[in-house]
């Protein structure tokens, strides 16, 4: 059985898109799920807009995601040797030809024929003048030669098939009056030469597989196996763009979502696997395939993804989400805050996961154990400073000296202040959370109180205590 192989080519000319890592994502899971090999090539013809840091922004989008790929990243522009002797066996073999055309030429051929109601395909007058002597000194393009009649059916495994006459394929150049060589010759060259068996990719170039594969017949290579994706599409049913907020895969990392919420999300923007849609890395691997894929455009939807990536975060290995929390402050360049996580977040991770939907969500629970005394009592929580509930944390702190340190021992202490002065507990809480942590958002007093540890936690009621009333 032969071994699949995928690859993801994208262009380096700005930043990885949410549509590029979907389609990376499909190809890394149909290639692992199968023990193939998922492949980089970094489609870099276009010199004038690639860049390094282009390159760089895909090289991170594909590690942030977990995407691992086999083998070095393949650049195409130095693969061009490859690809113009490719062109030229077409052309000793028959398959292309020697075009002299000028642009002027074929602009007036196309005006003439939308005059008459023809096609305006451009038909080569060179296509069958293969004496030498009739060639003129001056540039020329080579084309292929395509055929001219029947039917082109791709057989696409998302599209079904899909037929396309003959008579609607002109004449592709292959390689330009500078000798260099065509988007759509070195795109099949190079997945001919890297093995690619499986070829998936988004739908807007459907149309170019018909074109593609007249190189491949005229080669008499095998064919790729298809895969069409739709495309993605704002929540407003229009094609993804800026105007709907982040389009970077990059930028979803700098808000603090974990990977593998973004992979989860992403495989279901598209294919489904029954009602399922929170699920593992393994489960996607285990039930990813082609027919799963919709015809139709995805729509990328917010709420979605942060109800993902709170489920994500609440079942996922402490030590894990600390590496991955440690990567995020990287990236915002938060290297104080690293530093103190390091050591003060893995005890508390069991109470701050819950309904923290991303890691600043988070991080904001944990604020009180990353904070340094005397804390700061945010406006909205001087309320609960007042010298009724100075009182009740007057009669409550000497007490914990002593008190077992456990949730049982805590709850039944604090509950036995708050009655000894005739309120329930909550007008005890309120207090409590804002002398420990100095805001609303955190997990419970208890919770607090248990990682702090009884000194820092009695040190904290006791600096309210001098403070009084704001």
């Amino acid at each position: 059985m032969t071994q699949v192989v995928t690859r993801i080519a994208p262009s380096p000319t700005g930043y990885m898109h949410i549509g590029t890592a979907r389609t990376a994502l499909f190809n890394w899971l149909y290639a692992r799920g199968r023990g193939g090999k998922f492949l980089l090539r970094i489609e870099d013809t276009d010199r004038a807009r690639s860049t390094p840091e282009a390159t760089e922004a895909i090289l991170g989008g594909l590690e942030w995601l977990g995407l691992d790929y086999d083998g070095t990243a393949v650049s195409q522009f130095e693969r061009a040797p490859r690809h113009i002797e490719v062109a030229q066996h077409l052309l000793a073999s028959g398959k292309a030809y020697k075009c002299f055309a000028t642009q002027d030429e074929i602009a007036d051929f196309r005006q003439q024929a939308k005059v008459e109601g023809r096609s305006t395909l451009y038909q080569s007058p060179w296509r069958d003048i293969t004496d030498p002597a009739l060639h003129p000194d001056v540039p020329f393009v080579i084309r292929i030669k395509s055929p001219e009649s029947g039917l082109t059916v791709i057989h696409d495994q998302v599209q079904g098939d899909v037929n396309i006459k003959n008579d609607q394929l002109d004449d592709m150049i292959l390689l330009r009056s500078d000798g260099t060589p065509v988007y759509m010759l070195s795109v099949v060259v190079d997945d001919h030469d890297m093995g690619v068996t499986h070829v998936i990719r988004g739908d807007d170039h459907l149309n170019n597989a018909a074109r593609q594969m007249m190189i491949y017949q005229a080669m008499e290579w095998p064919l790729p196996i298809y895969a069409h994706i739709p495309l993605i599409f704002g929540e407003d049913g229009k094609k993804l763009s800026k105007r709907h907020g982040a389009t970077s895969v990059l930028d979803y990392a700098l808000m603090g979502y974990p990977a593998a919420a973004m992979r989860n999300y992403l495989a279901r923007l598209g294919w489904s696997h029954g009602d399922d849609e929170f699920f593992t890395d393994q489960d996607a691997l285990n039930w990813f395939d082609l027919s799963g894929i919709g015809k139709s455009p995805a729509r990328f939807d917010h709420k979605k993804l942060q109800n993902l990536s709170g489920q994500h975060i609440a079942v996922s290995d402490d030590a894990a989400l600390l590496q991955e929390i440690q990567y995020f402050l990287t990236l915002s360049s938060e290297i104080d805050l690293h530093q103190k996580i390091s050591t003060r977040l893995l005890p508390a991770m069991y109470c701050l996961k819950d309904r923290a939907k991303t890691f600043p969500e988070l991080l904001e629970k944990a604020a009180f154990i990353l904070r340094e005394r005397p804390i700061e009592i945010e406006k909205k929580m001087e309320k609960n400073v007042n010298i009724s509930s100075l009182d009740m944390l007057k009669t409550l702190t000497p007490q914990l000296q002593n008190v077992s340190w456990s949730r049982d021992a805590l709850e039944a202490l604090t509950g036995q202040v708050a009655e000894t002065h005739g309120v329930n507990f909550g007008k005890l809480a309120g207090p409590l959370r804002a002398a420990l942590a100095g805001q609303s958002v955190t997990p419970s007093v208890f919770d607090m109180m248990l990682i702090l540890g009884r000194n820092e936690a009695i040190a904290r009621l006791s600096d309210m205590q001098e403070r009084g009333t704001p």
